[in-house]
């Protein structure tokens, strides 16, 4: 299977391309240093060269609290980038497999803490989510219109190794780097609200059991199908630390979920996809790589 990944450099691209050239395939990675999605001659005449059979498309503004400040980048780094990516796949190439990052945070709130299906309705209520719902609204349309076939995988949140911190970001490096430096986490809400954590070799894994399983269409959820309070994972990354935090409670805040847990069972009868990595684990392994990456 040859092999284009946009967002190569990325946290869970870079995780990709190791599993893709471990696996033994051939690899073509379009991170910032080779390619922005944003130019579009260039990212043409990438997949024009590469003639690849699947391309994954990671590359993307990946922060909601960062589309808040700036809506418009947003749109540009994931509709528009997506749209250049699926023109040139249109024009240059035949029966390709585009399988799409997209985000369970295209979603509708849950009422309550059901897992969350794929046909839950998708009205969401940041810049960031309804650039996804575009990202992959346009690449279903484009399956159904040209001659390529796509696969748009709903992430819930993803964590694990070599994920940076940012104010923007995932909460696990939020907490880890404010445990390793003394600094105080903030908890919104009660702490009683609930995630769906996954780890990326799971998000990698799912990549390719999906590009691998031709005749594939639609969008599926990629997360590990459990709910953990934010008051259980500060627990556990306790443990997984030995460091005791000094916490505080803020009000919620706009655009935060109460509950978020995924039903993955479309993806495990679509191409066999199953978590295979718990959090505890994950956490384990993440917290000993931070104290000499993130402190």
């Amino acid at each position: 299977m040859k092999s284009l990944v946009t967002g190569a450099s990325g946290f869970i691209g870079s995780h990709l391309v190791d599993f893709l050239r471990a696996a033994g395939h051939s690899v073509v990675p379009l991170g910032r240093a080779e390619g922005d999605v944003l130019n579009r001659p260039q990212l043409t005449q990438a997949i024009a060269g590469a003639a690849p059979d699947v391309i994954f498309h990671l590359a993307a503004q990946s922060l909601p609290g960062q589309s808040w400040a700036d809506p418009q980048g947003t749109f540009r780094s994931n509709v528009e980038g997506t749209l250049n990516l699926l023109d040139a796949v249109r024009d240059h190439t035949r029966d390709t497999l585009v399988v799409i990052a997209c985000s369970s945070a295209e979603y509708a709130p849950a009422e309550n803490d059901a897992p969350i299906r794929e046909d839950h309705p998708c009205e969401p209520d940041t810049p960031y989510g309804v650039s996804k719902l575009a990202e992959e609204k346009h690449c279903l349309a484009y399956a159904k219109l040209y001659e390529l076939e796509a696969v748009c995988l709903r992430y819930f949140n993803v964590y694990g190794l070599n994920q940076r911190y940012d104010a923007y970001g995932n909460v696990i490096p939020i907490f880890a780097h404010r445990m390793l430096h003394g600094e105080t986490i903030t908890i919104y809400d009660d702490g009683e609200q609930t995630r769906d954590f996954v780890n990326v070799r799971d998000v990698a894994r799912a990549n390719i059991q999906a590009a691998q399983t031709r005749g594939l269409s639609g969008a599926f959820n990629v997360a590990s199908g459990e709910a953990i309070t934010v008051n259980h994972l500060v627990q556990l990354m306790r443990e997984a630390s030995g460091i005791e935090p000094s916490i505080k409670h803020e009000p919620p805040r706009k655009g935060d979920v109460r509950n978020s847990r995924a039903d993955i069972s479309a993806a495990s009868a679509a191409f066999r996809y199953q978590p295979g990595v718990n959090l505890r684990e994950g956490l384990t392994e993440y917290m000993a790589w931070a104290r000499t990456n993130l402190s």
